[in-house]
């Protein structure tokens, strides 16, 4: 059985970082989360809460005392910029103790990451995941409204991963054997199309949904109206559009290092159901 180790978790209250605190919770081990308003975070009971900002390194000292494992992504600040002080957190972070470090790979190159890399005082392990499942909330407003979905290039492939199995895969790299100097691709355990996906939340939801497809000239006067960046919709095109060959191959990253198979994302759909309830159905659960 594993040691009961202690371990900090930065990103703690976003996607992926609240499914490392649970993963890890889960085995067993104890949990301190970063996060730079801590009266603002909302995370499970027992895991400890402080105060610091990855963009102000030596604000982190304290945190790092009596940690063994270090989850870390690769920006900071409100404006979610790349951090530009990884060599002084990893410096402080092995004083601290720091043995193993997880970073979630931020879709590109960043100083932080290549600052890990170059790291021979910890073991660490670079998670790669393709596109999360939560993605698929994006749909929830116009299903609950409409019952359809709104989307471009129907047909696309993506072998979307279960934003809990990247934190089984994250916390099994922290707290075991085995992992240092690795970099983990992390899919799911099929390839879906959006019908695909749409099909599998009307089966969780139990009520039929439409699927409309848009022009690219479409979609991207949709994502201008919700507000969404130049560089935001460029990168959605490139995602969307053409899909690397690693957003659409199925790896069994999962399997081979938790010990069991990824989820599926008709799981995710009926674990995500409530939030594409009808319209009639929402406003009789918040009545």
């Amino acid at each position: 059985m594993t040691q009961t180790q202690k371990i900090l978790v930065t990103g703690a209250t976003g996607t992926v970082g609240r499914q490392v605190v649970a993963e890890l919770l889960t085995r067993g081990h104890a949990v301190r989360a970063l996060t730079r308003d801590a009266a603002r975070a909302v995370l499970p009971d027992g895991v400890e809460i402080v105060e610091g900002d990855l963009t102000e390194p030596d604000s982190l000292a304290p945190a790092f005392e009596g940690v063994t494992g270090l989850h870390l992504i690769t920006f900071g600040g409100p404006y979610f910029a790349p951090l530009e002080s990884g060599p002084r957190i990893l410096e402080l972070a092995r004083a601290g103790g720091v043995r193993r470090v997880t970073v979630l790979h931020g879709g590109g190159p960043s100083l932080l990451e290549d600052a890990v890399r170059a790291d021979d005082g910890v073991d660490w392990t670079v998670l790669i995941p393709v596109e999360f499942m939560a993605n698929a909330l994006e749909w929830a407003d116009s299903i609950t409204a409409s019952d359809e979905v709104h989307a471009p290039f129907v047909s696309r492939l993506s072998a979307m991963v279960h934003e809990g199995d990247i934190g089984a895969v994250a916390a099994v790299a922290l707290t075991e054997e085995g992992h240092g100097g690795r970099e983990y691709v992390i899919t799911g355990p099929e390839l879906l199309t959006v019908a695909d996906k749409v099909a599998a939340i009307a089966g969780a939801r139990g009520r039929e949904i439409s699927l409309v497809e848009l022009t690219e000239e479409q979609a991207v006067a949709q994502w201008r109206a919700a507000g969404h960046s130049e560089e935001v919709i460029d990168f959605l095109l490139e995602a969307y559009g053409n899909t690397p060959e690693v957003g659409r191959t199925v790896v069994d990253t999962v399997e081979k290092v938790t010990g069991r198979p990824a989820r599926t994302f008709a799981q995710w759909a009926a674990e995500h159901a409530d939030a594409f309830a009808p319209a009639a159905r929402a406003e009789q659960l918040t009545a």
